[in-house]
């Protein structure tokens, strides 16, 4: 099966996708007609971002069938559990990340990435932080993209330890937390998490908006990085239309 693969002017790579592979029906002209929505899904676009791992686990079945149902080049990103993120605020978590490794690692090597998301109260912790992506690296190997929400993450100290992990900090739009430019801490990946603005989760992006994305992502991907970028703007229907035209202009 041959995959829908974008390439930037380098030898970088851009995953455009979205949160999520549902289709409207106002929408279904722009994929083929048979097969699951993960299977239409796929055909068009070279990567998703799975959203529902973070509220409930998923049965290694599950992810295999997943893995089975895409492309070969096709890349998934999974966002790390709340259970994890949010509850264990990443310390203590061992037998948690075990078993989410058992699950997600079935995707084998269609799983490009891990997002983690911190809630907006958690703040900077270094030695916390430091051993639960040092695990994350041992057990999945994959990019590791990071969207923290509190100012403190965005502090030279925090900066730092994301660039000695070689953690890809996320450029979310709208910010949140972040209290002046982007600053990367990767030199090997890109990831985008477009939430829709002005009204997060719903708005449409602009044409102007999604060629000053795709400008930035084919500079990046020219520097050899792999890129994603993903559509969150889903509440109302809109990332689909968004990285269509991302995707083709």
């Amino acid at each position: 099966m041959s995959a829908p693969a974008q390439q930037g002017a380098g030898s970088g790579r851009i995953l455009v996708g979205c949160a999520g592979w549902n289709l409207r029906k106002e929408h279904f002209d722009a994929f083929p007609a048979g097969g699951s929505h993960l299977e239409r899904y796929a055909s068009v676009f070279p990567a998703v971002e799975i959203n529902s791992s973070f509220y409930r686990p998923h049965k290694p079945e599950t992810y295999a069938r997943w893995a089975d149902s895409v492309p070969d080049a096709f890349r998934f990103a999974v966002k790390v559990p709340r259970a994890i993120s949010h509850d264990a605020r990443l310390g203590e978590c061992g037998p948690q990340l075990a078993q989410f490794a058992r699950e997600a690692g079935r995707l084998g090597d269609k799983l490009g990435c891990l997002l983690v998301q911190l809630p907006p109260k958690f703040g900077f912790t270094d030695e916390p932080a430091r051993g639960f992506f040092g695990q994350l690296q041992e057990l999945f190997g994959c990019m590791i993209a990071f969207e923290a929400r509190h100012p403190s993450w965005f502090s030279e100290p925090a900066t730092e330890l994301l660039r000695e992990r070689r953690v890809v900090r996320v450029i979310a739009d709208p910010p949140a937390g972040q209290p002046g430019p982007h600053q990367p801490t990767s030199e090997e990946g890109v990831y985008m998490r477009l939430h829709g603005a002005p009204r997060i989760y719903y708005s449409r992006y602009p044409r102007e908006a999604i060629a000053e994305v795709r400008r930035e992502l084919d500079a990046q991907a020219a520097a050899g990085r792999t890129c994603w970028c993903i559509f969150d703007n889903t509440a109302a229907g809109e990332s689909v239309p968004n990285a269509l035209e991302l995707m083709h202009g």
